[in-house]
């Protein structure tokens, strides 16, 4: 089986039109990915290409448009390079010895800003020679690679150099659900099957926690909500860890004895792909609410929304209900997401498990500059129901931080 988007470390590829980037990504892949010509240009919208890339694992090369595009269209495309950014855990600068100038340090400050790890590489040898290197790249703190992706010298190099770069916090992942359960010990995992659970298939954010507890060596035992208080009783020990979709977050905490911690898929989400705090704070954000504001609800996914859906009928439904007046909900989904973030009150986003967290770290930025809060649907859902401390209880800094914040 094919590993998801959000375990695959993203590696973007900039630089000018005719520059070689994609000759680059085919070579590297060994596969005609991306279409090649010598009309500068060729690449528009971003290629995107899953491969293994052995030790490491899987990664996703993003190949893009010219940074140096010019005209209307060519605005839409650096546009979209420009989004590119916000996913990359990796950057690769693609130029040559003669072309090192203001687009090339434009790329690689904005990949510094970001604390995105680059490297440089220095195609087409097999037309130009080595010339001087810009001092920047002469001190050495950044890979430089030369490479002919014509006659192939250089890519095995540029290889060793994606491996020897990879952010330590792609290479050691933290866990998703297992530090809270430990080895030897068991979690109960509910898992409502509605009209939106695919058909002979659970949703991601359930697999993954599945693998990521067996990984460890704890037990698990998956229920649906109207099983889970049998299921307890069931159990000569009581489970380390209650883990429930956050649609469910009512009777589930009804059915769960208060010593036994409880959370959501969804808030583990928030720990693994985003900024739990600050998410939390985000959440907070929701007494402020008052008739009349805007809130965004943004979600990774481009599913067809059917039924009860959780985003578009039934957080509002329960906000509007908190609130207690009518509240103006905009959707975004997939990478889509508004320049403009200014006029939100709140934006309120799902867990992002088909995104890598690069991307979702990014948008809680953009958010922070913007000075509007985030959090999370699985938050959001537990504030607005009554049962945030005690959907917090497994995370005791975050439950921390909450308190204090609350007293303020």
């Amino acid at each position: 089986m094919r590993a998801s988007k959000s375990f695959r470390l993203h590696i973007g590829i900039f630089g000018r039109r005719n520059a070689g980037k994609s000759s680059i990504l085919n070579a590297l892949t060994q596969q005609e990915v991306s279409i090649v010509s010598e009309v500068a240009g060729t690449t528009t919208d971003p290629v995107e290409k899953p491969m293994e890339l052995l030790p490491l694992g899987p990664v996703l090369f993003i190949d893009t448009a010219g940074i140096d595009d010019t005209g209307t269209l060519g605005e839409k495309r650096i546009e979209k390079t420009m989004a590119v950014f916000d996913r990359t855990d990796l950057g690769l600068i693609v130029s040559n010895n003669q072309e090192w100038g203001d687009f090339e340090e434009a790329i690689l400050n904005e990949l510094n800003n970001r604390a995105i790890p680059a490297i440089v590489v220095f195609n087409k040898t097999d037309l130009f020679l080595s010339g001087n290197m810009p001092p920047r790249l002469a001190e050495g703190k950044i890979p430089v690679i030369e490479t002919s992706a014509l006659n192939g010298s250089g890519i095995q190099d540029l290889r060793q150099a994606i491996l020897k770069s990879a952010p330590d916090d792609f290479i050691n992942r933290p866990s998703i659900v297992a530090d809270l359960v430990g080895p030897g010990e068991a979690a109960i995992l509910v898992v409502p099957i509605d009209k939106e659970a695919p058909k002979g298939r659970l949703i991601l954010p359930q697999v993954q926690s599945i693998r990521d507890l067996l990984d460890n060596d704890s037990f698990c035992m998956v229920v649906k909500e109207r099983e889970l208080r049998e299921a307890l009783g069931r159990l000569n020990k009581p489970p380390k860890l209650v883990v429930t979709d956050s649609q469910a977050f009512l009777k589930v905490a009804a059915d769960t004895p208060t010593d036994i911690p409880m959370t959501s898929f969804s808030i583990l989400f928030a720990r693994y792909q985003g900024d739990l705090p600050e998410m939390v704070r985000g959440a907070m954000a929701i007494d402020k609410l008052k008739a009349g504001d805007k809130v965004m609800i943004a979600e990774a996914c481009s599913h067809h929304p059917i039924g009860e859906d959780i985003g578009t009928v039934k957080i509002p439904r329960w906000l509007t209900q908190y609130v207690g007046g009518k509240i103006e909900f905009t959707h975004h989904r997939g990478h889509d997401f508004p320049a403009n973030l200014s006029d939100f009150k709140l934006i309120i986003h799902c867990g992002a498990c088909m995104w890598n967290r690069r991307e979702m770290l990014s948008r809680l930025m953009k958010a922070r500059q913007a000075g509007v809060p985030l959090t999370n649907y699985g938050l959001t859902i537990a504030y607005s129901l009554g049962i945030f401390e005690r959907a917090l209880q497994p995370f005791p800094s975050a439950l921390e931080i909450f308190r204090s914040e609350r007293k303020l």
